[in-house]
């Protein structure tokens, strides 16, 4: 094949695709590989992506062929794309839809294309347990409870299921947006919210109830979510990673839908209320005392009948609730979310329990459109003084991630940060308590963390909301739903290592649009010369796919010593 230094691609044979940062067509190279690939690193100029089965078989239930991906990645790429590599995309995409999961009054079936499939399945030991008669050529029937971890097993086989069961109605709800919502104004959705319910109700794979709507913090995933429950009309649990979640739900529930209090059930640790529509945390459904034997929590999913379940942030879903989860498949199942990126590798379990992904917007997009607001990204690489570096270079290496995290270097440059931004709002977000707790008593700022009550949280956020807080020092409760619409800088102090989660939530806290149209800033302090400096690297690629530009700034004393674009 000859060279073609036009194109920004160089596709490899296990699937890894390097793509030229500097190159001209880098944005429409970045946009496409997006559909099918994921970010893996950055080191330089050229960023690695990897094609996975699991990003491949959600590009085929978002309506991509192994061919159009494939002249696609020909257009882009340099050399072509390998012969060998060709044969295993084609695999992994035709797989999506050989399998299929149906039921025709009786019960399930599974479903095969071809009868040596349906041999290669059910030659699975492990899968046994499944069936509950022998195969004829291209169908067997399964037990009822064997929906989901049949579908999981296989999905870890290489063998995607296509979910085509249906499900059931659930108790019925009277439930409807209000006319008017809490400012007096007509409620209406945006485009993109009534298109990714609409995905996610019908889907382009012609299979409807159960998957994932991808959108950026701040783009309203919420008003997703009421939509699919206004259009079902069931009673309906949703599941949230806290309890600040918990009440913004209530709030938005109550403000925008006929819904009344009577109806909103509260399941966290505090209150255990079950209503036609229940709230409930993460965590209190996978906490159990020593001596119990089993979760006492996990009777909430029979406790009604359910007809839709919200799984709020599900890239922070807890390993206790997929297995819950596979017990619920002929339950509707919405995952709501800013990234699919987990760093528990659990992608697979979230693509066969939840459901694929239905529905994704690139954050640039609606940045363009105004629906969140614009953000500049800076790295600021801050020197270790004499102390500091020494701890640092003797410490054994579990300890110097700390080390680094906590270089009192950086409380400096957060003192120039709010000077930067005298007048605007900010949040300093980290990981280390000792060093939040520093860093507020140091500038009479109230700090947030995990003990702090939540109606002093409360108190604080809505002082902040007010304009009566210039900033708020933040531990991890930063990292999910916190409704802060007019901060618009975030200064990251510490973190945890290569999260790329971390990264977007983050980032995340201040995406709202601005009364003031003003855009958003967002900072990260990197020791120099520490392995910070990696772990930096590591939870900027999921940024860098949607389309943001990191600014690094390395400085010696007060003076700014370089700069250099990383990203687009």
């Amino acid at each position: 094949m000859p060279f073609d230094d036009s194109k920004p691609l160089l596709v490899q044979s296990d699937g890894t695709v390097l793509l030229d940062e500097r190159h001209a067509r880098y944005e429409e190279a970045a946009a496409a590989l997006g559909e099918w690939a994921e970010l893996h690193k950055r080191p330089g100029q050229w960023h690695t992506y990897r094609m996975t089965p699991f990003t491949l078989w959600n590009a085929a239930a978002s309506g991509w062929t192994s061919e159009a991906v494939l002249e696609r990645l020909r257009s882009l790429s340099r050399y072509g794309v390998p012969a060998s590599w060709e044969h295993k995309l084609r695999g992994y995409m035709d797989a999506y839809g050989r399998l299929k999961l149906v039921s025709d009054g009786e019960g399930l079936k599974l479903l095969a294309a071809e009868p040596g499939l349906l041999k290669t399945v059910t030659n699975i030991g492990a899968l046994a347990a499944a069936w509950l008669e022998p195969s004829g050529d291209r169908a067997i029937r399964i037990r009822p409870e064997a929906r989901g971890w049949l579908k999981r097993e296989l999905a870890a086989k290489g063998l995607p299921v296509v979910d085509e069961a249906g499900y059931r109605a659930g108790e019925a709800l009277d439930l409807a947006f209000r006319d008017a919502g809490s400012n007096g104004k007509p409620i209406r959705l945006r485009d993109y919210q009534s298109e990714a319910a609409a995905a996610f109700l019908h889907g382009k794979d012609g299979t409807g109830g159960s998957g994932v709507v991808v959108l950026p913090c701040g783009a309203g995933k919420t008003w997703v979510g009421m939509a699919v429950m206004a259009a079902l009309r069931c009673e309906t649990l949703i599941l949230t990673p806290n309890t600040v979640s918990v009440t913004q739900w209530v709030r938005e529930l109550l403000q925008n839908t006929t819904l009344t209090e009577a109806d909103i059930g509260v399941y966290t640790g505090e209150t255990k209320r079950v209503r036609p529509v229940t709230v409930a945390t993460y965590q209190v459904l996978t906490h159990r005392k020593a001596k119990e034997e089993s979760n006492p929590h996990w009777k909430l999913f029979g406790e009604r009948n359910w007809g839709l379940i919200v799984y709020d942030e599900v890239h922070l879903l807890p390993a206790p609730v997929f297995r819950m989860t596979a017990d619920l498949q002929a339950t509707r199942r919405l995952g709501l979310t800013a990234t699919l990126v987990r760093e528990d590798g659990r992608e697979g379990d979230v693509f066969a329990l939840i459901g694929p992904k239905k529905y994704e917007l690139p954050w640039l997009r609606l940045e363009n459109e105004g629906w969140i607001a614009k953000a500049t990204c800076r790295e600021l690489r801050v020197p270790m003084d004499e102390t500091a570096a020494s701890a640092y270079t003797s410490a054994p290496k579990r300890s110097r991630h700390r080390i680094a995290g906590e270089n009192p270097m950086k409380a400096e440059f957060v003192r120039r940060l709010l000077s930067r931004h005298e007048s605007e709002p900010t949040l300093i977000i980290g990981q280390y308590l000792d060093q939040l707790r520093g860093i507020a008593e140091s500038l009479s700022l109230p700090v947030i963390t995990g003990s702090t009550p939540q109606p002093e949280r409360r108190r604080l956020f809505d002082r902040f909301n007010r304009g009566e807080l210039r900033a708020l020092v933040v531990s991890k409760v930063a990292n999910f739903a916190v409704d802060l619409p007019e901060a618009s800088v975030a200064i990251q102090i510490s973190g945890s290592f290569g999260s790329r989660q971390e990264e977007a939530q983050r980032l995340g806290r201040i995406l709202r649009p601005k009364r003031s149209q003003a855009e958003a800033h967002f900072y990260t302090l990197v020791s120099e010369g520490t392995e910070e400096v990696e772990f930096a690297r590591r939870r900027q690629r999921f940024l860098l796919e949607q389309g943001y530009r990191y600014e690094i700034e390395s400085y010696v004393g007060a003076a700014v010593e370089r700069k250099e674009g990383a990203g687009r």
